[in-house]
């Protein structure tokens, strides 16, 4: 028979709903089915996938807590005469952002009603290559057919089943961000005296693909006054330069989150006072030790969400190891007619813009007659750490393997923003770097940037990269005075590599 619509998606993030939307303008029929399963812990949310409800939003909101915490102690240098000590209560936060949250998985059903694109909040399996088996919460069953099926369901955190009461007593960052009350469920001071009522272990693993929401979250919750403690298998912000990875985390140190490197846990039990006790062992000394902890959060990489979705019935092929769906140039599955876009698809960045543009894109190629491809080089993308790191381009490893070392040329240097001087606050870990190619042009090949407003400055430049800025070009740029972004205007110090760069500013 006919089929009902002209193109389902199965996800309702932020890629799924971008090319619903877009296909909507086309005058397509369109439906998109979203379900979320709730956490181990029973945690759940509403329309607009990760991003949105436990992923960018809440954490550059709670981010933002915390720098206003550091501002406050700031504000002190400039003349703010502020009443001592300072609070900070984790319920009017996390109700705030929650709040905003819900006000957004609103607004996402508005505009697919306004756009006349059917919701179904149902989870989806395959019956056959245009059929969908969708099922609600109370088990009522729907069949819906499309000529096109786009898959965009994304990921979910993983838990380290094989770490005895992992899933028992830990959260992710599925949990973190509705919690109601502190993690330690115990108003803090922040400043000036910070009192350590509460105490938080993030483990990130060896091969876990979620080193930045692991030390995003740490930071934030460092910033808002609790104990936390990183517990690093291995090396941080694995797939990032690694100089400003060391950087960030040296940073951090200094900030108050203490770090457990080279250790892993092996168990987690709860004492007679409901605390957690932590059991790991670490790799170096061989040792093994027992702390307690209020709060454990996993950060050891998310696995794609296509369990339910019957893939091998219709035969769509995905990664062996990662689990990952297989797509071409144009975002098409093994299968003619289905699709897919955003985090669960293999080698795509995991990023909300790449997985809207990408989206959009797929939508005006099924239905508005255009051939334009994703671009997905030269995406920049920032880490929300007290300290934000933002890049565009290669890492300096990355450049060395493509190119060789004898043909990478790297600028770098430390800098101190003018808003640290007066407030006396260190800039130890302010650094920049530039990765060049050194024949002919000096083509651009990565920039790295440490200090505040990473995002702001990478996105500024991000466009220059991608139309193949050289090194000259940008040295005839003109900065604008006195920001942290003019610094980059006056790299002009070239080394290998390496932390011996020299100072510049003004």
């Amino acid at each position: 028979g006919k089929n009902e619509y002209d193109l389902l998606i199965i996800g309702g993030g932020s890629g799924g709903l971008a090319c619903a939307k877009e296909a909507a303008k086309f005058g397509r029929k369109v439906a998109v089915l979203d379900y979320v399963e709730p956490s181990p812990q029973g945690t759940k949310w509403g329309l607009g996938g990760t991003c949105v409800n436990v992923g960018c939003i809440p954490k550059k909101l709670m981010h933002q807590a915390a720098l206003l915490g550091s501002a406050i102690k700031d504000a002190q240098h400039y003349g703010w005469n502020i009443a001592q000590p300072v609070h900070h209560t984790w319920s009017v936060m996390a109700q705030a952002v929650q709040n905003y949250v819900k006000s957004l998985n609103w607004g996402h059903r508005v505009q697919l009603q306004d756009k006349k694109v059917k919701y179904f909040n149902m989870k989806g399996s395959f019956s056959d290559p245009h059929t969908i088996r969708g099922l609600t919460k109370a088990g009522k069953e729907t069949i819906v057919t499309a000529e096109n099926i786009v898959i965009a369901t994304g990921g979910r955190p993983k838990y380290p089943v094989h770490i005895a009461g992992a899933l028992e007593y830990g959260i992710t960052s599925d949990d973190l961000f509705w919690l109601k009350e502190s993690p330690g469920k115990t108003p803090l001071v922040y400043y000036p005296f910070i009192l350590h009522l509460c105490e938080i272990i993030v483990y990130i693993s060896l091969t876990g693909s979620s080193p930045d929401v692991s030390l995003e979250c740490a930071g934030f919750l460092t910033g808002i006054g609790l104990e936390t403690t990183v517990m690093m298998r291995s090396i941080p912000l694995r797939g990032f330069d690694q100089q400003m990875a060391s950087l960030v985390t040296e940073h951090m140190e200094s900030y108050g989150t203490k770090f457990l490197k080279r250790c892993f846990p092996t168990k987690v039990e709860k004492s007679e006072s409901n605390r957690l006790q932590v059991t790991w062992k670490n790799t170096d000394l061989r040792t093994e030790v027992t702390d307690s902890f209020d709060t454990v959060m996993w950060a050891v990489g998310r696995a794609p969400d296509t369990e339910t979705l019957n893939l091998e019935t219709v035969g769509v092929k995905t990664n062996s190891e990662t689990g990952k769906i297989i797509v071409d140039a144009s975002e098409a599955t093994s299968v003619p007619n289905i699709y897919a876009v955003g985090d669960i698809t293999e080698g795509r960045p995991e990023l909300t813009p790449t997985a809207i543009a990408a989206g959009k894109l797929l939508a005006q190629r099924l239905f508005g007659q255009s051939s334009e491809l994703m671009d997905y080089d030269n995406v920049p993308t920032t880490v929300f750490t007290p300290l934000e790191y933002g890049c565009v381009g290669l890492s300096e490893e990355a450049a060395v393997q493509c190119y060789g070392s004898d043909n990478i040329e790297v600028y770098h240097a430390y800098y101190k923003p003018l808003e640290f001087t007066v407030a006396e606050r260190d800039a130890a870990q302010c650094y920049m770097k530039m990765v060049c190619l050194r024949e002919r042009d000096q083509r651009i090949l990565g920039l790295h940037f440490i200090g505040p407003n990473a995002g702001e400055v990478i996105q500024g430049f991000a466009l220059g990269i991608k139309c193949g800025a050289t090194y000259p070009q940008l040295m005839k740029t003109i900065g604008i005075h006195p920001t942290c972004a003019e610094e980059i205007t006056k790299l002009h110090i070239t080394k290998g590599s390496g932390l011996d760069a020299t100072v510049t500013g003004c």
